[in-house]
């Protein structure tokens, strides 16, 4: 059975990147793809890689009827049209951070309030490695925030097999490539100001904390820096366990949370040049690496996961999780294993 699909805000990087996959998905119809902005030009006119596509961008204002629609739209979009969504498609796949919270309080403290409070409980968690169980037959999914999708995914395995009780202090350093601001990113995501930089741009208080805090339970120090790549999340998460630790511990815990995982690959230490996770090693796919060190004289867990923040932080994660509440082959679509040599991501 294939299934209709459109992509909502479809000119934008992340839109850019549903379009990519849905065009080679061997379940999905590519029916729609919406933009104000390039209204009436090819895909191919915003996206180069599509130039061998002559579907047009159309108005958002007319929706065609599909079977799975995909909002790539800014922050408090989603929530305003959620209607015309849902009236246009049986399953909608929300990219911004307006359905990942539980509570209309958790929007009050992280953002801008909640227009729809009342859909919070109807929404799934995007991520299947946390969520797969609920996602089947989901009709509205959100999909995580990719600093969040990093650090979760570095993290769940140490609370999942008791390695951690949720006490211990963790701090987490995530750095960030410059798509993450997406196409319309300002004056600091300008190549002459973004080149050549590490720049700590949210230091305290940053919204995917809320989405760490929920779905891990616990409370962590968390810092993000932009650094001069193009694709990617790189979370270190620095972890001061209560009692001793030891390998056997770790490779426990992760092979038992990961071993089965079609996108999680564990790099921990071995030989070569790319002995830990790293974007670079993982651009253009929906993979997720995740390593470890331990550091016994200070008595410390260093957690690393590296994701490319437009695949495994969005669009990848989206189209993961519509393949699970379809039913559809989870990796269908995803199955790009990457480039190697490639410059900087």
């Amino acid at each position: 059975m294939t299934y209709s699909a459109s992509v909502v805000g479809g000119s934008g990087f992340t839109g850019g990147e549903l379009l990519r996959i849905l065009d080679g998905h061997p379940e999905f119809e590519l029916a729609q793809a919406t933009s104000r902005s390039k209204e009436n030009k090819t895909v191919g006119h915003q996206h180069p890689n599509l130039r061998h596509s002559d579907l047009r961008f159309s108005s958002p204002e007319d929706l065609e009827s599909v079977d799975v629609l995909f909002a790539a739209t800014p922050h408090g979009v989603s929530m305003e049209q959620i209607d015309q969504f849902q009236d246009a498609a049986d399953t909608v796949v929300d990219l911004s951070a307006d359905f990942r919270l539980d509570t209309e309080a958790q929007y009050d403290e992280w953002y801008d309030g909640h227009t729809r409070p009342e859909l919070l409980e109807q929404s799934e968690y995007a991520l299947p490695e946390l969520n797969r169980d609920n996602l089947a037959g989901a009709d509205l999914i959100a999909s995580g925030g990719c600093n969040a999708t990093a650090t979760i995914l570095g993290l769940l395995p140490l609370f999942e097999h008791g390695v951690l009780s949720g006490d211990e202090q963790i701090v987490v350093d995530v750095k960030v490539g410059s798509s993450e601001g997406g196409a319309g990113g300002g004056e600091a995501s300008s190549h002459p100001e973004r080149s050549g930089v590490v720049r700590p741009y949210a230091p305290t208080g940053h919204r995917h904390e809320a989405e760490i805090q929920q779905f891990l339970g616990v409370d962590v120090s968390f810092t993000v820096h932009a650094v001069d790549m193009v694709r990617g999340a790189s979370a270190t998460c620095h972890v001061f366990p209560d009692g001793p630790v030891s390998k056997g511990d770790l490779w426990g815990a992760y092979r038992g949370q990961y071993e089965d995982e079609p996108f999680v690959e564990m790099v921990a230490g071995g030989g070569g040049v790319y002995r830990y996770p790293e974007p670079k090693a993982v651009a253009g796919t929906n993979k997720a690496e995740v390593g470890f060190e331990l550091d016994p004289a200070n008595k410390r867990l260093v957690v690393f996961s590296a994701i490319d923040n437009m695949m495994k932080g969005s669009a990848g994660q989206a189209v993961h999780a519509a393949n699970v509440a379809l039913g559809l082959e989870e990796t269908a679509g995803l199955e790009f294993q990457g480039l190697h040599p490639v410059g900087a991501p």
